[in-house]
């Protein structure tokens, strides 16, 4: 009898064990480290690399693939970490175009997708594939309406537009139709290139024979600079909107003094040390900033970062709630930590306060994007 209780307990300190060590939350990271979104999605590596390996109880393991910002291979990476890596969750991809090729089987597979890209598409319309699906950039909708707002206070009548020829020039195009609706400001023309395009002169020359007051460019990364360049090349003098798809040193870099003056309605944590200390965003992203330069270096920030550290954020407060329904590895802790992200209420990111519902999967208010500038090099917060 002595005997078998003592193998019992050994059994079922056996098994509790094994429950130990099971514990563990695991975390697919697709991101674009190389190809034309690689000034975007190596900030956002680098910032998984400062998250921590435990949160509450659990352990977590981060697995990182590099999609080369290729959508066929963000698909194919989001089916391995469904089926191989039996993931909890996804962040990524970088862009709208590799997020979107993610959505269905995230949706298909029950698994909550934190995507990094801006396209309002990745989340609207509203579905059931979609309900898995949430983002951490401002959707480009709110930064459009930022952006017009702050044409009409510069008195500017007419634009014009070139963007990225898929889903996120078709996005910031359709977005910016709807907020210059009623502003009295005419977009008077409008031009696409692809990311690998070397030139884009005969693009450039159409719009400036429509001679608009300013001119938006919704494009991402380094290949961004392209337009902006060729139009101050040309001799345009007036005023460009760039998107929060630039909001990083290697479009600075890249672009030199063809960017000087590049107004972008963007994420408040690219100009951090410029913030108010009542701002919403302000500690956060004090805090991320400082845990980033002391291991990247002094003014290293880029908003790409504070988007892959806001994933972490909303993805931790997740757990924090899920683990008291169910243990990672199941369809019930995959289904309450999407739940729970949902349900996310007044919390500070490095971008400001996010409040997600069953119908907004980006959280953010209207007037959460800071209008940044490029001066002298640098990214700061316009005046």
């Amino acid at each position: 009898m002595k005997r078998l209780l003592v193998a019992t307990i050994a059994a079922a300190c056996s098994a509790a064990a094994m429950s130990a060590a099971s514990a563990q939350v695991k975390v697919g990271v697709t991101v674009s480290s190389t190809g034309p979104a690689a000034s975007l999605g190596i900030p956002e590596k680098n910032a998984v690399l400062l998250m921590p390996a435990k949160i509450g109880k659990y352990d977590v393991e981060y697995i990182v693939l590099d999609d080369a910002s290729d959508t066929s291979v963000a698909r194919r990476n989001m089916g391995r970490f469904i089926t191989e890596n039996k993931v909890d969750i996804v962040i990524g991809s970088s862009t709208t175009p590799p997020s979107l090729a993610m959505v269905e089987l995230a949706g298909q597979s029950g698994t909550p997708l934190l995507s990094l890209g801006a396209g309002i598409t990745i989340i609207e319309p509203m579905d059931e594939q979609r309900k898995w699906v949430f983002k951490t950039p401002y959707n480009d909708v709110t930064t459009a309406r930022a952006t017009v707002k702050d044409m009409q206070a510069k008195g500017i009548k007419t634009i014009g537009f070139i963007g990225f020829n898929d889903g996120y020039g078709e996005s910031w195009w359709n977005g910016l139709q709807a907020a210059a609706q009623g502003s009295g400001i005419e977009i008077v023309a409008q031009e696409r290139y692809t990311r690998t395009d070397t030139s884009v002169a005969a693009q450039v020359l159409k719009v400036l024979s429509k001679r608009p007051d300013a001119v938006v460019v919704a494009a991402s990364g380094t290949p961004a600079v392209l337009p902006q360049s060729t139009l101050r090349e040309r001799g345009y003098k007036g005023v460009i909107y760039q998107t929060t798809g630039v909001a990083n040193e290697d479009f600075l870099r890249v672009g030199g003094k063809n960017v000087e003056g590049t107004l972008i309605a963007g994420a408040p944590i690219t100009v951090v040390k410029d913030l108010p200390d009542a701002h919403p965003a302000k500690a956060v992203a004090t805090e991320f900033n400082d845990l980033w330069e002391a291991k990247y270096g002094t003014g290293t920030m880029s908003a790409f970062a504070g988007y892959a550290w806001d994933a972490f954020l909303l993805m931790q407060a997740g757990i924090l709630k899920a683990g008291d329904a169910a243990e990672p590895g199941t369809a019930e802790f995959r289904k309450a930590l999407r739940d729970a992200i949902e349900q996310t209420r007044d919390i500070a990111t490095t971008n400001g306060l996010v409040n997600m519902s069953p119908t907004d999967h980006n959280g953010y208010s209207a007037d959460a994007p800071a209008m940044i500038t490029a001066k002298e090099g640098r990214w700061r917060l316009a005046q």
